[in-house]
């Protein structure tokens, strides 16, 4: 008898608590699950359940025995699903994780020729400006911004953002401009609070040195575009990636604060969970990424 066969009617038995539900759970007759047990109980030379007129039970082995057959089952159908999307077009919810500040300047313009090109994908993009944990979250990917914690995830790097400290002519008109790192301490500025390190910008000084400053900001706030439109304002200067200032920068209504400093450069990576094998759906939506952001960054979008 097949070795897979056996044990999937001894697993199935165990669930359904007797030989009558197991049956019906497989399709086959009661007879039929007793012979691929007892066939599998002589095979290992072990007796795996405890039978009585009333219930069936495992043994202290059989429960044991259990425990690997049904990971075996499972792992068995995980492979014959995985063949199956493998072979069929990319489909179903599709659940995205991404800063607010990409999702609403970048991923949203875009996303539209993707539900074109894929009309079997649904997306459900929750924007925030948190780490999300993806697989207790419910998420399919992510994309992220900057240097990626250290964890089990996948990543594929789609393109590169700059970031520079910009603030309006304005401003530097009344306030003058600095001209070189200490002098952001005598300035105002403009500061994204869920930075993991508080209000502390690193920079790196003309000699290659990483310099940190911390001053308290003139305003904070939880989003990039409200940051670039402080600055564009003469609020003070912001510290921001190029795919925010980009426009602004070009219509001349921001300018780089200290232009001698070498220019910060960011990675933009999709993440997704470990495995050999990655769905249909996240892999078309990275691919589809991919080639949309070719041509983007790190300064130009």
């Amino acid at each position: 008898m097949d070795r897979l066969t056996e044990m999937e009617a001894f697993a199935t038995v165990v669930d359904q608590g007797g030989f009558t539900d197991a049956a019906k759970k497989m399709g086959i007759s009661k007879s039929a699950v007793s012979k691929h047990v007892s066939a599998l109980e002589a095979r290992l030379g072990a007796r795996l359940l405890n039978r009585t007129t009333r219930r069936v039970s495992p043994t202290e082995i059989g429960l044991a025995y259990y425990d690997r057959a049904r990971r075996v089952l499972n792992d068995a159908g995980e492979a014959d699903a995985l063949v199956t999307s493998m072979q069929s077009a990319p489909s179903g919810l599709l659940r995205i994780s991404v800063a607010t500040d990409f999702g609403v300047n970048l991923l949203s313009p875009i996303l539209g020729d993707f539900l074109l090109e894929y009309p079997d994908i649904t997306v459900n993009m929750v924007l925030n400006n948190r780490y999300v944990e993806l697989i207790s979250e419910g998420f399919d990917m992510a994309i992220r911004v900057g240097e990626l914690e250290d964890s089990s995830l996948r990543a594929r790097k789609l393109t590169e953002t700059t970031k520079r400290m910009i603030g309006s002519p304005a401003y530097f008109q009344r306030h003058g401009r600095p001209m070189k790192i200490d002098d952001l301490n005598d300035h105002k500025l403009l500061h994204y609070s869920n930075q993991a390190n508080g209000n502390v910008w690193k920079i790196t000084a003309p000699s290659g040195e990483k310099r940190q400053v911390r001053t308290a900001g003139w305003l904070t706030v939880n989003d990039g575009q409200s940051l670039l439109n402080a600055a564009v304002s003469g609020l003070g200067i912001a510290y921001l990636p190029s795919f925010l200032y980009y426009d602004a920068m070009k219509q001349g209504l921001v300018e780089e604060a200290i232009p001698g400093l070498p220019v910060e450069t960011q990675g933009i990576y999709a993440v997704y969970p470990p495995g050999r094998f990655t769905q249909p759906k996240v892999r078309a939506f990275i691919d589809f990424l991919a080639r949309s952001l070719i041509d983007k960054g790190p300064d130009i979008w």
